[in-house]
């Protein structure tokens, strides 16, 4: 299972790290160490905090601005698989964007609950990229 730096979780969350950290003293967020010592947090457990995250409502005030649009970098909190058909959730900070591609689509990417992609928007096409 992939594993993410405070850092990176920020990142995938909208947050400054300094949040993340406070949220992992807190206990909002699970962490273990590295041999290096630094706090990860499993991809699954980051999945699930976002989600959580999401449906409460909350946002921090110095979350980052960008001007890129139709791309979504986040993380993936649920798939459902089909026998042909395949549909992919991601949290992208506030937003939950919802593709439907193929099975073979998600098995050539594989995608799992807990890592990182992108969800690019093309119209009322959502394309998935593994990152």
């Amino acid at each position: 299972m992939q594993s993410y730096t405070i850092g990176q979780a920020a990142r995938l969350l909208g947050v400054s790290p300094d949040t993340a950290r406070r949220w992992a003293d807190a206990g909002r967020i699970t962490t273990h160490r590295d041999e290096a010592g630094r706090r990860l947090v499993d991809g699954r457990d980051l999945a699930a905090f976002s989600v959580e995250l999401a449906s409460s409502g909350a946002t921090e005030e110095d979350a980052p601005y960008t001007s890129a649009r139709n791309a979504f970098p986040g993380i993936v909190t649920a798939i459902k698989l089909g026998d042909v058909a395949a549909q992919v959730e991601i949290q992208a900070g506030q937003h939950r964007l919802v593709s439907l591609l193929t099975r073979e689509a998600v098995e050539e990417l594989g995608l799992e609950v807990g890592m990182e992609a992108t969800a690019r928007v093309k119209s009322t096409n959502v394309h998935i990229d593994r990152t």
